[in-house]
């Protein structure tokens, strides 16, 4: 039972990226991106906790669904971090010429 929810939690976090890349791709915006994948943590995080309480059938299943929201957390941070550092990058590129 392990294994399935690390799977789980694996095909969570590869599909809000997935969906956040789509996003980028339409919107050109790293902000944006972060951003959508802020709310796919909650909404992740939600299903992932009911998916779990429906699968084990215990009231601790909850922190299931709360530690892959925090993961999600995590891999917003990182997105929202490479979307400042970028901006930076292309603030100085723009400057120099």
């Amino acid at each position: 039972m392990e294994v399935f929810f690390l799977i789980l939690m694996g095909f969570f976090i590869v599909m809000a990226n997935v969906i956040g890349f789509i996003f980028f791709k339409k919107k050109k915006n790293l902000y944006s991106t972060a951003f959508i994948i802020l709310l796919l943590a909650g909404v992740f995080g939600g299903l992932g906790s009911l998916l779990a309480l429906f699968i084990i059938r215990d009231a601790f299943a909850v922190f299931y669904g709360l530690n892959l929201a925090y993961y999600l957390l995590i891999n917003s941070l990182i997105v929202f971090l490479l979307a400042i550092l970028v901006t930076i990058i292309k603030k100085y590129n723009s400057r120099k010429m």
